[in-house]
């Protein structure tokens, strides 16, 4: 009965794979990415995103594995849990929330980015704030419907990526992308480039988060991941080519890259530039709420493991985990609300992810050999493909640290802080709390993760034995 409850209802199909793998990613495709402009230009940029490319393609497949046999509100610390022990779940989990807390005021960020552009008056840091705060309210009152909401705001934002294309496809001019500083640094360029194109893709993971509840695992997620990764693939490839060919490869970049790029053709204040800006925000906000669940479903799971304090797993009477989206939410708010560090989130954000794709695949691997007869719903091609993922990965990983994380501040009280030392100081945060407490609060492996459904529905049945 136990094993019943916490198994998840078999309901989606292709196509829904494709909307949240879609709908969690497509902000990227508004904002963002454009910084690699400054790094490689936009043929290095171009180089990044291919190889950016083929690493998500494969790394998705392999996550998939993953997340079919280990179905677990944790995610990736429960597969490196089961790997590698608590230790290595924990250092996977706190990757995991540092590019969960970190990429929505980033998003946020832009959302005001937008608005400013559209209604000028209107702060760009009030717009940023406000919005952040209104989808936490959201979510605190519980959301019904979220799936169809989020499809219906991705292929919204799939419209404004069409008419961008359609506007700007005839004044593209190659000398704005074929000129003398489109390969300026070399691959250098490229690799500096590379944080900067992972954010055409960053969050795709959580649609295969979702595919323990495929109906056909077999069949079903290479459809529904096929079909994501190529709508996104081709997006990637005419939003770096329409954006350059109309000069947004030069100046300094904006959070508002496709409205900017259509007014230097159609001029400020023009119809076109508008029209895209409006239904740009149905994409960032798509991915701002998908998100901000995400990092508080993570909290949740990590503090029901025994991780962080047992207080972020409580739930509201909605049963939703109210301290688990308040306390990452309002470190959120506070760092959209320094609007003048974008580039530094976006950063943040990538290391976290980057860190914990790595750690997956290395999970993959061990647990290939650690439990070869684990039953895998949905198996990839072993080894080629998680190993092509995990070689991209630790190259991207590297140009992260490098070309990023090392030349990048974070300005907080007037002081420049290296990025290097803020992550080091939040994993060393975190590394002394998991010693002193964490590691004494741990939940035996079999009740690790539990669904945040599942104790909603203990509690109902508690209130119905009460009475």
């Amino acid at each position: 009965m136990e094993k019943e409850k916490n198994q998840l209802h078999k309901s989606l199909k292709p196509i829904h794979l494709w909307g949240i793998a879609v709908g969690m990613v497509i902000s990227g495709q508004y904002f963002g990415w454009n910084y690699g402009f400054e790094q490689g230009g936009t043929i290095g940029l171009a180089i990044a995103a291919l190889i950016i490319t083929v690493f998500y393609t494969t790394f998705i497949f392999s996550y998939s594995e993953l997340s079919t046999s280990i179905p677990h509100a944790g995610g990736p610390s429960a597969y490196a849990r089961k790997a590698m022990g608590p230790f290595m779940g924990f250092v996977t989990g706190i990757a995991c929330l540092l590019e969960f807390v970190f990429a929505p005021p980033a998003i946020a960020v832009s959302v005001g980015a937008y608005i400013n552009f559209l209604v000028p008056s209107i702060n760009a840091v009030y717009a940023t704030v406000g919005m952040f705060i209104l989808f936490i309210l959201v979510n605190l009152i519980g959301v019904k419907g979220a799936a169809i909401i989020e499809l219906i705001a991705t292929i919204m934002a799939l419209i404004g990526l069409a008419i961008y294309y359609v506007a700007g496809l005839p004044h593209v001019q190659t000398s704005n992308i074929f000129n003398e500083t489109a390969f300026s640094n070399g691959w250098s360029g490229v690799m500096a480039a590379i944080p900067f194109a992972i954010w055409f893709f960053l969050a795709i993971e959580g649609g295969a988060m979702a595919a323990e509840e495929v109906r056909d695992p077999k069949k079903d997620i290479p459809k529904g991941f096929i079909s994501g990764i190529l709508t996104l693939g081709v997006a990637t490839v005419l939003t770096l080519f329409v954006t350059a060919g109309l000069g947004g490869g030069t100046g300094k970049p904006a959070d508002y890259p496709l409205p900017q790029a259509l007014s230097s053709v159609y001029g400020e204040g023009s119809i076109i530039p508008i029209t895209v800006a409006i239904i740009g925000l149905f994409g960032l906000i798509a991915s701002l709420h998908g998100i901000i669940i995400g990092f508080s479903r993570q909290t949740f799971a990590l503090a029901r493991a025994g991780y962080l304090p047992k207080f972020l797993s409580n739930l509201s009477k909605r049963g939703v985990p109210h301290w688990g989206l308040i306390v990452p939410g309002a470190i959120g708010v506070i760092a959209a609300g320094s609007a003048n560090f974008a580039n530094a989130l976006i950063i943040l954000s990538v290391f976290g992810a980057i860190t914990m794709y790595c750690l997956s695949m290395v999970s993959l691997f061990v647990l290939r050999k650690k439990e070869p007869n684990m039953e895998r719903p949905f198996k990839v091609s072993y080894p080629v493909v998680p190993a092509i993922a995990l070689i991209l990965g630790v190259f991207s990983f590297f140009c992260v640290v490098k070309y990023s994380v090392l030349t990048t501040s974070l300005p907080l009280f007037g002081v420049e802080l290296p990025l290097g030392y803020v992550i080091l100081s939040i994993f060393g945060v975190a590394l002394v709390y998991y010693f002193l407490v964490g590691s004494k609060n741990l939940r035996p492996m079999s009740e690790e993760f539990v669904s945040i459904e599942d104790i909603t529905s203990h509690e109902e049945l508690k209130d119905v034995a009460n009475r």
